[in-house]
C-alpha cells in the first residue's frame, strides 16, 4: 500500500461538479494498494499518517501530529500510485490492485481513521474527480508499506 501525504490549509474533493468532501487544516491522503495489501498495510498505513509529526509546534518547528492537533483528513482514491512508466509513453497499472478488492481497502482505511476521532472526508471510489489541494509548506511525504521498519 502507498500513501502521499500532504499536509494542508484547506481541501476539497469534486465529483461531476459538486462537492463531495472538503477539510481545513489537515492532511490530504492520495491512497493505492497493491496486490498483496491487506488490513495489516491499512493499519500501519493509517497510524504512520496520523502519527507523523509534521505540523508546528508553537516554536514553528514540526513536532505536531495530526491526532495532537485534531487535523481534518481528505482521503482519496489513487491507483495510479502503482502506474510504472513502460517503454513508449503508455504507463501499466498491472501492479495496481484490482477495483473490488482496492475498494474494500481503500474504506477499511478511511473508517480506521474515523475511529481515530478525526473528521475524515473521501472521494468517491473509481470516479474522475477534480482535487483542489492548498498544501501547506509544502509539506508532502511519500508512504510505502512495503517499506516499513522490522522491529
Amino acid at each position: 500500500m502507498r500513501v502521499v501525504l500532504q499536509r494542508v490549509r484547506e481541501a476539497l474533493v469534486e465529483v461531476e461538479g459538486r462537492t463531495v468532501g472538503k477539510i481545513n487544516r489537515g492532511l490530504v491522503l492520495l491512497v493505492g494498494a497493491t496486490l498483496g495489501d491487506g488490513e495489516k498495510e491499512v493499519n500501519y498505513l493509517a497510524d504512520k499518517c496520523v502519527n507523523l509529526r509534521i505540523f508546528e509546534d508553537s516554536q514553528g518547528k514540526m513536532n505536531l501530529s495530526a491526532l495532537e492537533i485534531g487535523a481534518e483528513i481528505l482521503v482519496i482514491s489513487q491507483f495510479t500510485l502503482y502506474g510504472i512508466p513502460e517503454k513508449g509513453e503508455d504507463p501499466s497499472f498491472t501492479d495496481a490492485l484490482e477495483p473490488i478488492e482496492a475498494e474494500k481497502l481503500y474504506l477499511k482505511f478511511v473508517d480506521y481513521l474515523r475511529g481515530k476521532g478525526l473528521k475524515v472526508e473521501q472521494g468517491s471510489f473509481g470516479a474522475k474527480m477534480l482535487v483542489k489541494i492548498f498544501n501547506s509548506g509544502p509539506v508532502t511525504f511519500i508512504l510505502d508499506s512495503k517499506e516499513k521498519q522490522n522491529p
